[in-house]
């Protein structure tokens, strides 16, 4: 069913301005639309309005398209942006026709029929074998039930819904089908729409095409939206993601004085950034979900999970500042032993002091974020503490002494800046955008480099409107960093001709990505996407009467306490100026095969999922999740999909069966002392399964920590590594990767301040490289 992620979108059309429609002609039937092809499915969506009349009534009519691959099982397109108590159509292929109907939801279960709009499906509607083409007259559509309408003089935002799993009764208008694979939406200026050849496409006939009509760029069914074009500009770098190691990068080398522009593939994040996802409390202060830390646990259990990569398989940020604008914020200034030979660095960089120096001018970290300096929520905090302060651990200010993490305890420490989220977004990026020499560019999806042979002169992009052709140029000596993550850079350099003949040829299969690979003999052989590590994950749910679980986080974004509410936009002080974590901790583990690994507990209110045979009282729970980190041994693969997703193909969890051993004993450890804590109960698991039971029926993507590293890991070798000691691919020139896949090995915390302190050091190394701009 269309699902209730469609909700709340007509709020985002300013902020999605690139996701906007835009006016194109389909070449097979002449007709001139309205509207955007979606990158991920390469499914086109398009509609055209009779003429405003200068008096009378206005058209209650439309003639859209959709056109699809056939891998796309149905299609459902909302007309008010929202699934409920909005017209929408659905349409699937059957038997070389297209089956649609319209329907209506008013609550969030399968859509029913609905009566009053008449579709018809015209002439030039089609089914091949490779897409499916419907071209159909909507009469009595542009308005509805409720009081919904489309804006014919104005602009909104249309979603749609994408299935890859076939309705139940394909010949039967009314089928019944499992909820969407995927959605999305864009912003429409209806106002552009009105064609004055309207007539004319009700007979068949394209009329007269406007003279800025340009011949299709996409599968022969339809064209490509296009637009005004722009002659491109030459950089002497491209920097390709806005995380935190192309942000950091990128404002490295702007200050050095390099003409630098920065693409990120989403939008705005924080306000400041143009971002505006308020929540309903936040909107009079313009505060969005990425700027109010404690909006931190909302991100998983939004109705509209925008913000997440459609086409990643596992959870990454597609938005401006990546990763550092949806995770936790959790901040340690790495080890000495993150950087070692023996994590897999190599020798010249091992001194990340003067580097992690630099990260900590520009970000320190705080374990009290509250601008009253008071913490908040420390219940959990303290259970735990008289949970484990009997086994040696010792209690201190844990980024006070980074090298101490074997029994060390502490608050959960971040990089908040005045009560709001930090990161590199309100630091590196701010100084960045303050120069003339820097530019930026967002909505904008880089799938290659382009190349010849191992020299890189610009990368592909899917905006048109940059010389017809998407390509963005370098500079003579210029040079492409990819800073897209641990899934997005492998990806471009799989379509880049860079990587596992596998993964390859997989692009080869791809009509669309095939075109830009360079020639089979240019094709260069590296581990991309090999040596991928994430650290295994396993929660503990307990209860204690002095907990306050705070409602598990469930109303933080639409109807939290008022008095935290008020006290947060007040003075950006209380309990949401933190995130949910509250203390963290840290033991080293001898084993069996000589390595030592490091055990890391992350202690906060509530509890992601319960399974218990007890009864409990929901508002008195806190979980303890164990991470296992330095010292891991197990590997695994991330690659793409024959439809070009990036995904895990091989899981690095518990590969070795040693980690496991590890872990297990680690979360006995944490349990050891219950009975010194008077009233603490463990619920997850309980009495009725032991810690090996209850780890050996864990579900393995269950153990995803979302800490991937490694798929194109740092090293001496191309047979071996991806990238060297100055972060260039092997066997290119001009070719750089500042992000967690190069990172050889997890580190001992969270990988957030690790990653900031190795752009430092990366983005130093490059600059000093000769030969470049």
């Amino acid at each position: 069913m269309l699902r209730r992620a469609l909700l709340a979108l007509l709020p985002l059309v300013g902020s999605a301005f690139a996701q906007t429609a835009s006016s194109y002609v389909d070449s097979g039937n002449g007709f001139q639309f309205v509207g955007l092809t979606d990158p991920v499915h390469q499914v086109t969506y398009g509609l055209t309005f009779p003429p405003l009349p200068a008096s009378g009534p206005a058209p209650t009519e439309f003639i859209g398209e959709i056109v699809a691959p056939i891998a796309s099982k149905w299609i459902g397109f909302a007309l008010g942006g929202a699934m409920l108590q909005n017209l929408l159509l659905v349409a699937w292929p059957n038997n070389g026709q297209i089956v649609t109907s319209t329907r209506f939801a008013t609550t969030y279960a399968l859509p029913t029929e609905y009566d009053g709009p008449v579709l018809t499906t015209l002439p030039s509607s089609s089914v091949n074998a490779t897409h499916w083409k419907w071209v159909y007259r909507c009469q009595n559509c542009t308005s509805w039930q409720g009081g919904g309408s489309i804006p014919l003089t104005s602009g909104a935002a249309v979603a749609w819904a994408y299935s890859d799993v076939a309705v139940d009764q394909p010949a039967n208008p009314q089928s019944t089908f499992s909820e969407h694979t995927d959605f999305g939406f864009f912003g429409i200026d209806f106002s552009s729409a009105h064609n004055a050849n309207y007539e004319s496409y009700l007979s068949g006939n394209g009329g007269t095409p406007p003279p800025t009509s340009v011949p299709p760029t996409g599968p022969s069914t339809t064209t490509q939206p296009t637009g005004p074009t722009i002659q491109p500009t030459p950089y002497d770098y491209i920097v390709v993601g806005g995380g935190p190691g192309g942000i950091i990068s990128a404002d490295r080398l702007s200050e050095a004085g390099k003409k630098v522009l920065l693409i990120e593939r989403g939008g705005p994040s924080t306000a400041e950034t143009g971002g505006t996802y308020y929540a309903p409390w936040t909107a009079d202060k313009k505060l969005t979900k990425f700027d109010v830390p404690g909006l931190f646990e909302s991100m998983f259990s939004d109705s509209n999970p925008w913000y997440w990569c459609k086409d990643i398989t596992v959870f990454a940020g597609c938005l401006l500042g990546g990763g550092t604008s949806i995770n936790g914020a959790l901040y340690w200034y790495p080890t000495t032993s993150d950087f070692s030979t023996a994590a897999g660095w190599p020798s010249s960089w091992t001194n990340h002091g003067p580097y992690t120096n630099k990260l900590k001018a520009r970000l320190p970290s705080t374990d009290h974020p509250s601008t009253d300096g008071k913490r908040y929520l420390t219940q959990a905090y303290d259970v735990a503490w008289q949970l484990l302060k009997n086994q040696g651990y010792n209690q201190i200010t844990i980024n006070d002494n980074p090298d101490f993490k074997d029994h060390a305890f502490g608050y959960s420490a971040f990089d908040f800046i005045d009560g709001k989220r930090g990161g590199p977004v309100a630091s590196y990026l701010r100084t960045a955008k303050a120069r003339s020499n820097f530019a930026y560019m967002d909505y904008t999806l880089v799938s290659n480099v382009v190349r010849n042979g191992s020299q890189i002169t610009g990368v592909q992009t899917n905006n048109t409107q940059i010389g017809g052709n998407g390509i963005i140029p370098l500079n003579p000596n210029g040079r492409v960093i990819l800073s897209a993550g641990s899934f997005g850079s492998p990806r471009i350099l799989f379509q880049s001709g860079i990587g596992p003949s596998d993964m390859i040829s997989l692009v080869q299969q791809n009509a669309d990505a095939a075109k830009n690979l360079p020639p089979s003999s240019q094709f260069i052989n590296l581990p991309v996407g090999m040596n991928v590590q994430d650290n295994p994950s396993i929660n503990l749910v307990f209860t204690h009467p002095s907990i306050d679980a705070y409602e598990n986080w469930a109303n933080v974004w639409s109807s939290p306490r008022p008095a935290d509410a008020q006290q947060y936009l007040s003075n950006f002080s209380g309990v949401f100026a933190g995130a949910s974590p509250k203390a963290n901790f840290w033991r080293a583990y001898g084993a069996s095969d000589g390595k030592t690994r490091y055990a890391q507990g992350t202690v906060r209110p509530g509890a992601a999922s319960i399974n218990t045979t007890l009864p409990y009282n929901a508002s008195n729970i806190f979980t303890i999740t164990m991470y296992l980190s330095t010292g891991i041994t197990s590997r695994g693969r991330v690659g793409i999909d024959a439809a070009l997703r990036a995904r895990p193909l091989v899981n690095p969890w518990f590969a070795d069966p040693v980690d496991k051993t590890v872990l297990v004993q680690a979360l006995k450890d944490v349990v050891a002392t219950m009975d010194q804590v008077p009233n603490l109960t463990m619920i997850t698991p309980d009495v009725q399964m032991t810690i090996d039971q209850y780890v050996n029926a864990y579900d393995p993507p269950s153990m995803n920590s979302n800490h991937w590293v490694g798929s194109n890991t740092i090293g001496t070798s191309p047979s071996t590594a991806v990238v060297d000691e100055n972060t260039k691919v092997f066997n290119t020139n001009n070719l750089f990767i500042v992000d967690a896949s190069i990172i050889p090995s997890l580190p001992t915390g969270n990988p957030h301040g690790m990653l900031m302190s190795a752009a430092e050091q990366a983005v130093a190394k490059i600059l000093a490289l000769a030969g470049g701009p």
